[in-house]
């Protein structure tokens, strides 16, 4: 595994101490945090009188109402509404093809921004004056909302259109690790060289993306430069983020919506980022269960585990085994049994005990190398495959690597 990180650390590859949000001594609860969407009285002067497209999906609330509805209440006219994966209203499978539609409560068109269309075109910023983007993020590289990050700031550059990101804790903030991506392996599960979890909530990521210019050649010529977090309505802008208050990287933030149909409780998303590897596996990761990824079992397991049976439900409605009798792990406990077993780090010790109780080794990891996609290295499966430790992988991995205190 190349360039894994250790939680102790803060990975610099090339970017800006800066951009990364220290944790600092304040430990704020989730009752405290402002999102920048509750900012309202920052961003509405930006609003006003102009024709808004909004990005968001169901996570996109403002106290107890829906950013769109907060909007339209507030006077604010919305022209268009773009949806990432699982769409705008949350329902649709992981990968599931959405198409454009009108959003059956408002009748505002919506165009979906995943499948073959992810990034939008001229023609879907016609008639719009400012964007804004505003999705909870879950802080694993493979989670797709970073990738339709990029591709919208990438567009609202490219087509001078100024654009507006309301800022959302990371759920996963408080720690950094896992493979470091090698660019070979890039695809929308991963698309820049950052850690599988990197520590930064989603208007941070946005400032690295601009300020480390890893935008399109058109967008990074048009002054990625210009992104503030000090709005003002008399300074022309690009890129705004509206940033939380009251949040820092030791907050345990609890989602107040689950942000997609098979991530279903906090202590899925601790787990998220661990446990997401048994997708380039053949094993089922808890789709079509009440506890997806933290179910974990295969039906050649040893049948003395934990059984489940995998079934297909509203946002899993195909995957691995199901009506198959599963052999496993049960991840599931209280929040704070999860953290605790979760201790800061991604949790290699399951995929790879799977890994040596499977009897077809030969068929344990996809025939697609979807595990490389997901680790964003192809070392990752090699070490499994050779049994090498936890720590020996750990240890091969930041062997000659660049690590400064966090």
């Amino acid at each position: 595994m190349k360039k894994l990180v250790p939680v102790y650390t803060i990975f610099l590859l090339a970017i800006t101490p800066v951009i990364f949000a220290q944790a600092t001594k304040n430990n704020y609860t989730s009752a405290e945090v402002i999102t920048g969407a509750d900012r309202m009285d920052v961003y509405l002067p930006l609003l006003k009188g102009k024709a808004v497209a909004v990005f968001a999906n169901p996570t996109s609330m403002v106290k107890n109402m829906h950013l769109v509805d907060t909007l339209l209440k507030s006077g604010i006219r919305i022209v268009k509404i773009f949806g990432p994966e699982h769409g705008f209203r949350g329902d649709a499978d992981a990968g599931e093809h959405v198409s454009d539609s009108l959003d059956k409560r408002t009748g505002i068109p919506i165009v979906s921004l995943y499948g073959d269309h992810r990034k939008p075109t001229p023609a879907d910023f016609k008639n719009v004056d400012v964007l804004v983007f505003d999705i909870q993020d879950v802080g694993a590289r493979f989670y797709t909302y970073i990738g339709s990050l990029e591709y919208f700031m990438e567009a609202a550059l490219e087509n001078h259109k100024p654009l507006i990101i309301l800022d959302r804790p990371n759920p996963n903030g408080f720690y950094v690790d896992g493979p470091v991506l090698d660019m070979k392996f890039s695809s929308f599960i991963g698309m820049r060289p950052v850690p599988v979890v990197y520590g930064m909530t989603i208007g941070e990521y946005a400032m690295m993306l601009a300020g480390e210019r890893w935008l399109s050649d058109k967008a990074n010529a048009i002054n990625a430069y210009n992104i503030t977090t000090q709005p003002t309505i008399d300074t022309p802008f690009h890129i705004q983020v509206i940033k939380c208050k009251n949040y820092d990287h030791n907050t345990k933030y609890e989602l107040p919506v689950m942000p997609s149909p098979n991530l279903k409780e906090m202590q899925s998303i601790y787990w998220y980022p661990s446990t997401c590897f048994f997708e380039g596996t053949v094993f089922s990761e808890g789709r079509g269960t009440d506890k997806p990824f933290e179910w974990i079992g295969h039906p050649a397991m040893p049948k003395a585990m934990f059984s489940f049976t995998p079934k297909p439900n509203p946002g899993a409605k195909s995957s691995k085994n199901f009506y198959q009798v599963c052999y496993g792990w049960n991840l599931h406990g209280t929040n704070e049994e999860v953290l605790s077993k979760v201790g800061g780090r991604i949790q290699l010790k399951y995929l790879m005990d799977a890994y040596k109780l499977f009897p077809g080794k030969d068929s344990f990891f996809l025939k697609t190398n979807f595990i490389d996609r997901l680790a964003g290295t192809d070392e990752f499966q090699k070490q499994i495959k050779a049994g090498k430790t936890e720590e020996e992988i750990r240890q091969a991995g930041n062997r000659g690597s660049r690590h400064l205190k966090r």
